[in-house]
């Protein structure tokens, strides 16, 4: 059985869920051994001394040493970690008991995959939304697509290859924005990631984002991939849709110029890219950012 090591990063803003949360990874049904490691992030640490540890499982309870955020922190329990395989999951988000059994079984049978992942249940204003995970995803299918259905909660990847030639989380990301995505660009890079075809997280869509409203961090982020990721400009469709979000955060920052920048770039590769025109409409007083976001958000979508 291959030791796991999870990681739960918190700001300690969410201490019921985070509990949740904990119960849902000692609760695995998975008979090898785990670690849960939950690193606090600019604050004080919860001892979760309430939550009761079963046999062969362990809680540490550390804090972040590297850069402040959420790459640092995911770094410091990657390198305090002592499993072979490293899980991670929001601290607001659950784990379906067979998560880690499933997901290991099928790395079992794809030992050349990078990483390991599954569908999510997304719950929004009562409503449970299944996102299907494709069974197998390539580096040319994330830059065309996010794939968002491969969430971060739901991923596995071994910790040799983080802590070696994969790397470790992108620190120098703009306040973290699409780190999980970055680390899926340069997995996919290696191999392929394979997905259960089930869902085997649970998330809770209802709770405010840490980067609702923040617009400027969320063009820096996607612009920073922009640029390190050159790929994208053989991939026209993706190009087009981090282009169409970019127009849109400048969009909802009142910048006009920039907006319809990005957003005739975007519509350039892609004439349909939706983004690109919810921008333009916005830009025109048209739209607001908040009806937009409000939908998506009811449907189980984002920008």
């Amino acid at each position: 059985m291959k030791s796991v090591s999870a990681l739960i990063c918190s700001n300690g803003k969410r201490p019921q869920l985070l509990r949740t949360a904990v119960k849902s990874i000692l609760g695995q049904d998975y008979p090898g051994p785990l670690q849960l490691l939950v690193v606090f992030d600019q604050t004080e640490p919860d001892s979760l001394e309430d939550i009761e540890v079963p046999p062969g499982r362990s809680l540490k309870i550390m804090v972040n040493e590297r850069q402040p955020g959420l790459a640092g922190a995911r770094n410091s329990g990657i390198l305090a970690a002592e499993g072979e395989v490293i899980a991670f999951c929001d601290d607001d988000d659950y784990w379906f008991p067979s998560k880690l059994s499933r997901q290991l079984e099928l790395w079992e049978s794809y030992p050349q995959a990078a990483a390991i992942s599954s569908g999510i249940r997304l719950r929004s204003s009562g409503q449970d939304h299944d996102r299907l995970a494709p069974a197998v995803a390539s580096f040319q299918d994330f830059l065309r697509s996010r794939i968002t259905a491969i969430h971060p909660s739901a991923m596995l990847y071994r910790r040799e290859e983080l802590t070696g030639h994969l790397g470790l989380v992108d620190e120098d990301l703009p306040a973290a924005y699409g780190e999980d995505y970055d680390l899926l660009l340069r997995a996919s890079r290696l191999g392929d990631i394979r997905s259960l075809p089930e869902p085997q997280v649970l998330v809770l869509w209802d709770r405010p984002s840490f980067f609702a409203g923040h617009w400027q961090k969320m063009a820096q982020g996607l612009t920073y991939l922009l640029v390190k990721f050159p790929e994208f400009e053989s991939c026209p469709a993706g190009l087009a849709r981090i282009s169409g979000q970019v127009a849109f955060a400048y969009a909802a920052l009142g910048q006009k110029g920039k907006a319809r920048a990005y957003a005739r770039a975007a519509l350039h590769r892609n004439p349909r890219e939706p983004r690109a025109w919810l921008a333009l409409a916005m830009t025109l007083g048209i739209l607001g950012p908040q009806p937009v976001l409000g939908l998506l958000k009811a449907l189980g979508k984002g920008i």
